[in-house]
């Protein structure tokens, strides 16, 4: 059985999990909106928590409306803090080129996961220690297609 831990929230609709083992409560629209192609907009959800110390939330996207829709989230993940009070919001960007697309309140518009955080304890040093990555950033482990039977 997975642990869970209780998160208060004035929601009149909570956050809910479609399925007993998902990892993401779904969060819907409190408003109807229409997102032109290439146009973001923040959205309401209604939702608002108390998270207990220690934990985070994320806002992520609904990987259904990205695939299908080309709908994803501006800043995903979207933290949400132990402290933060407010509704939760989630900004949308419609990545068609072509197509427009219409929310309804109520649409399932992203996921909530909630995650135990770690704070780091940042110290000082004059170097860091060595890695085989170093100081290769984006793009430096290359790329070569898979052949079939390579484990990826």
């Amino acid at each position: 059985m997975t642990e869970s831990v209780d998160v208060l929230t004035t929601a009149a609709e909570p956050p809910r999990y479609a399925h007993h083992d998902d990892a993401g409560a779904d969060l819907c629209s409190r408003d109807a909106i229409t997102l032109a192609p290439g146009e973001r907009a923040t959205v309401g959800t209604g939702v608002a928590i108390a998270l207990p110390e220690g934990y985070a939330a994320f806002v992520v996207p609904r990987s259904g409306l990205a695939a299908r829709h080309g709908i994803t989230i501006v800043n995903a993940p979207g933290t949400v803090d132990a402290g933060y009070r407010g509704e939760i919001r989630v900004t949308l960007l419609n990545t068609d080129a072509a197509e427009p697309y219409t929310i309804a309140a109520g649409d399932r518009i992203a996921q909530l996961v909630v995650m135990p955080v770690t704070r780091a304890a940042f110290v000082p040093v004059a170097t860091l220690p060595e890695s085989v990555r170093g100081e290769g950033g984006f793009g430096s482990t290359g790329y070569t297609a898979l052949q079939s039977g390579d484990n990826p």
